[in-house]
């Protein structure tokens, strides 16, 4: 009997199977731009809620304005739904209209 298979008292064999384990789905967590939000405040949120330092902060928050879209990173859906719903919590709460979404990578 080979090491993958197991012998039970009552004569059944039973053969080990390895789980086939795959990465879970990541999400893209998205900014959209609009005219009303500050800049500052953008740099704020990518600081507080996606942990970049000051200079990825406004590298990105520059390319959302200039592109009117913006990645700030990459998550499992349910890290992705929770930043999304922190970022528009945050952001009504300041009484901006900043927008974040996310999709499938």
């Amino acid at each position: 009997m080979s090491d993958k298979q197991l012998q039970y008292t009552d004569g059944l064999v039973v053969q080990e199977v390895k789980p086939q384990l795959k990465r879970p789905q990541l999400y893209k967590v998205i900014l959209l731009n609009d005219d009303y939000t500050p800049m500052e405040f953008v740099i704020v949120v990518l600081e507080r809620f996606f942990h970049k330092n000051r200079e990825e902060a406004t590298r990105i928050m520059l390319h959302v304005h200039q592109k009117g879209i913006g990645v700030c990173g990459l998550y499992t859906r349910e890290v992705a739904e929770t930043k999304v719903r922190q970022v528009m919590v945050f952001s009504a709460d300041n009484q901006h209209p900043l927008q974040c979404t996310m999709e499938p990578e």
